[in-house]
């Protein structure tokens, strides 16, 4: 069963590839200029809305200032068409994410925008226009000191909601010209809202700690760069929103898979206070992170595969080559750092300690998350084949008490043992960590939803698999990638008009659904989920044995821990040794292996 095809998906990225022209000098439709501090950006419009794309939030992050963190964009008086996405970061061809086939590169920090037109925008003055999101000389304070003066807040306040996505694919692939990301539809429908999506550095440019590499000692905070670049762009979005009718100080976040994980970082990075309100993680959590140690276990391997010895050596390095070794170091996936400088070392415990309590959450999971990975193993028989397998590689290396627990938890699932293995997965990887995070976060005062997404693909075997809300939170429900076939318009417009009441209120609640908040200490209310499928509607605690089950596992973090995915290899390997499977299926379970960890 061949899910994805690459060849058709290439010629619809090709499609959308340009280059945004300089129009300084040139005619140009004012009317759809705006200025910004570091240019004039000329968009276009279609059905009332218009969009802005390839806007430059950043210096671009390459020669010298590869593997460093970013610098804001520099006040500039040119004209620019923006028209065209940026590029997307360096990252290896994968089908099933589009924005890896268009046009990549290091200079890839740029964001879009799209929005209506309307009398309640409000525009401040030339002069508050000229100053706002300028950077600051002093480089400790380079994000805050962006924000516009106190002078000239008052005047943003009648201004829409803004709401930034942060785009998904295991902090390695992904981008914003993915057609999924299309922000039109959804402005065509929530016109009182601004929407932004924003490409980072991801892969080898993103996240590789380097502080411990001869000549680090200026890379300090490398390990978490495309967090960085989530600030810097923020700090753009600041200083600039209110000239496409955007409100600064009502400004929501969110993200999916790996975008879902940033979103539950920021609020934990003392530099991210106060450039938003809320958040929306789908299908990602706190949990997609490193220690340092196994950070720099993948910073050892890239200078194995290099020759590298020093950070003049890893400097030197051409864009091809970073390309060819960039799929070998993601095999082990490369996350954020819990580095104690950027990130704090504990996350659950930051949590715990309701660091994040002043932003409103809405979090979430589908009910099939791991199902996703059949597409990319290529068959439902793969995937029904090896899933137990790793299971059992999983459950390998836990001490007796707890794999007493993983399995009475496979005991209480039904089905095959393809089947067991998912709601393992699910579980273990995506639901149980949401959860843990929604639930500290209550606790300290935190404004708390949670949402269970059971809305299944048409695709054979998917269900309700990773991904598959995408197209109904975008609006874009002609994009089968996931789903199988259109989407269900109305189940999309509710969803989106849940995204953007919240947004808008802190409520994605209606007369029509209401929405109880996710609380933990009231046994009247507790563990409130929203259910979004074929039916909506309010059930608490969904799933709760195995969440019960689940949750004393934690420690294992099967993402975000390096380490693991070592013992499974040698574990898969050993197996294949030890009960004489044919080199054929010992591959085949090793390429599984490699699908099962992508877009975490």
């Amino acid at each position: 069963m061949a899910v994805y095809n690459i060849e058709k998906y290439r010629k619809c990225m090709q499609k959308l590839i340009g280059v945004n022209r300089v129009l300084t000098g040139k005619s140009y439709d004012t009317a759809l200029a705006v200025k910004c501090h570091n240019g004039t950006f000329v968009g276009t419009e279609k059905d009332g809305v218009r969009s802005y794309k390839g806007i430059p939030y950043a210096v671009p992050p390459v020669g010298t200032r590869r593997w460093k963190a970013p610098e804001p964009a520099v006040p500039d008086d040119g004209v620019y068409e923006a028209r065209f996405f940026g590029k997307s970061c360096i990252q290896t061809e994968e089908a099933s994410e589009r924005a890896s086939l268009y046009r990549q590169g290091e200079d890839c920090l740029t964001l879009n925008i799209w929005t209506c037109p309307g009398e309640e925008r409000l525009i401040p003055d030339e002069e508050d226009r000229s100053s706002a999101g300028r950077p600051s000389a002093d480089t400790k304070e380079r994000f805050s000191s962006e924000r516009p003066s106190t002078d000239t807040k008052d005047s943003f306040s009648a201004g829409k909601p803004v709401m930034v996505f942060i785009h998904g694919g295991s902090y390695g692939w992904g981008g914003t010209a993915d057609p999924l990301y299309d922000g039109h539809q959804f402005v065509n429908r929530q016109r009182n809202v601004v929407l932004v999506t924003i490409n980072y550095r991801i892969g080898l440019f993103g996240f590789m700690d380097f502080s411990g590499v001869k000549g680090g000692e200026d890379y300090r905070e490398s390990g978490n760069l495309g967090l960085l670049d989530q600030i810097c762009a923020l700090t753009w979005i600041r200083g600039n929103i209110h000239g496409f009718g955007g409100d600064p100080e009502n400004v929501t976040l969110f993200g999916e898979s790996a975008g879902a994980s940033s979103v539950s970082l920021l609020p934990l990075i003392d530099s991210a206070k106060g450039l938003f309100k809320r958040v929306i993680a789908e299908s990602g959590s706190i949990a997609f992170t490193y220690s340092r140690q196994e950070a720099r276990a993948l910073t050892d391997r890239l200078l194995e595969e290099t020759g590298a010895s020093c950070m003049e050596d890893l400097a030197a390095i051409d864009e091809d080559r970073i390309r060819s070794i960039n799929e070998e170091l993601n095999d082990h996936n490369i996350f954020p750092v819990r580095d104690g400088i950027i990130l704090p070392e504990d996350l659950y415990e930051a949590y715990r300690e309701g660091k994040g309590a002043g932003i409103d959450m809405l979090i979430g999971t589908n009910a099939d998350e791991t199902r996703y990975w059949i597409g990319e193993m290529g068959s439902w028989l793969m995937y029904w084949c090896l899933a137990p397998l790793l299971v059992r590689s999983i459950i390998h290396s836990f001490n007796k008490e707890d794999r007493t627990l993983a399995e009475a938890f496979l005991t209480l699932q039904k089905g095959s043992a393809a089947h067991r293995a998912t709601e393992f997965f699910n579980e273990l990887v995506f639901r149980v960590p949401s959860i843990a995070q929604a639930s500290f976060h209550a606790e300290n005062g935190g404004k708390t939803y949670m949402y269970y997404w059971t809305k299944k693909s048409a695709i054979p075997h998917f269900g309700a698999c990773h991904a598959v809300e995408l197209a109904y939170v975008f609006g874009n429900i002609e994009e089968t990638i996931y789903t199988g076939k259109k989407a269900d318009k109305e189940l999309s417009d509710t969803v989106q008009d849940m995204w953007a009441r919240f947004a808008a209120s802190g409520n994605p609640g209606s007369e029509e659904y209401p929405w109880e908040e996710y609380e933990v200490g009231n046994r009247h209310k507790k563990r409130k989920t929203m259910l979004l499928g074929d039916e909506i509607r309010m059930v608490s605690d969904p799933q709760k044995e195995n969440r019960v089950l689940i949750e004393p596992l934690l420690a294992y973090r099967y993402n975000g821990n390096y380490d693991q995915f070592g013992k499974i290899m040698k574990y898969l390997k050993h197996s294949a040794a030890r009960t004489g499977l044919s080199l054929a299926l010992a591959g085949s379970a090793m390429y599984g292996l490699h699908c099962l960890k992508r877009r975490y």
